[in-house]
């Protein structure tokens, strides 16, 4: 592989010194953890790290897929660009990157983004094309489990620990949305190859319209959402979550509710 394959690109490095931005604007906050709302430094600085650290991730989680493509055998994800991080290469940047931060921002929804394109054809066998879907969700709970490691190992001041836990919750809230079987997503990727070519017809078919679906029902229907979210929040603490700390983070980044 030629070094500049993966020499991260200009936007992705300005959207993780944004992030880093954030993270120490956080240190300046003045307010009384627990005791206090938090005040303009918590929440500037929790919502440049939370929005510019799932732009990170988003690109962290398409360049999953696109390097288990590569070594898996499809050379094209190279002279796509895939492997430089850069949204800019994405099939549709637009809604692979600014749709799903415009929705954060807005809602507070952890939206998946969206997509390399793969030459399934060129992929060595059925197992790879399984870790090739598999790869984009692993990495945002890497990255989740990264981010609630530096909490624990490092100390970081209060805003910070919720900043940093509020987008590792994040990260394990796409990592269960991303691996569901259903067409469109990740997780019905990694069995799709396995299946019969009837499912896989009904699988193409309703790949534009069932994660549509899934995401009116999350939000629309209490059980489904209530189901989702316990299922994230059990991983979340699993793995080592500060709960209390994500719901401060939640709160500062969401101030003007």
């Amino acid at each position: 592989m030629q070094r500049s394959a993966v020499r991260p690109s200009p936007v992705f490095l300005a959207m993780l010194a944004v992030a880093v931005g954030g993270g120490v604007i956080t240190v300046f906050s003045d307010a009384v953890p627990y005791f206090e709302m938090p005040d303009v430094a918590a929440m500037a600085g929790t919502f440049l790290l939370v929005l510019a650290g799932w732009g990170v991730s988003l690109c962290l989680h398409e360049f999953g897929h696109a390097i288990v493509a590569y070594r898996g055998g499809d050379r094209e994800v190279y002279f796509k660009g895939y492997l430089t991080l850069d949204p800019r290469k994405y099939t549709d940047p637009v809604f692979s990157l600014v749709f799903p931060l415009l929705i954060l921002a807005v809602g507070g929804i952890p939206l998946p983004g969206g997509a390399v394109f793969i030459n399934h054809y060129s992929l060595r066998n059925k197992r790879v094309e399984s870790m090739v879907s598999l790869a984009g969700p692993f990495f945002n709970l890497l990255l989740g489990f990264l981010l609630m490691l530096s909490v624990s190992l490092f100390d970081p001041t209060f805003w910070l620990a919720s900043a940093l836990s509020y987008l590792a919750l994040l990260q394990i809230f796409a990592f269960v949305l991303n691996i569901l079987p259903i067409p469109g997503l990740d997780g019905w990727g990694a069995i799709e190859p396995w299946l019969s070519p009837e499912a896989q017809r009904f699988g193409a078919k309703a790949r534009p319209w069932a994660p549509l679906i899934l995401f009116v029902a999350i939000f629309a229907i209490p059980q489904v959402g209530r189901a989702f979210s316990d299922v994230s929040f059990n991983i979340y603490d699993t793995i080592g979550g500060n709960g209390e700390f994500a719901g401060w983070g939640s709160t500062a980044f969401q101030f003007w509710r």
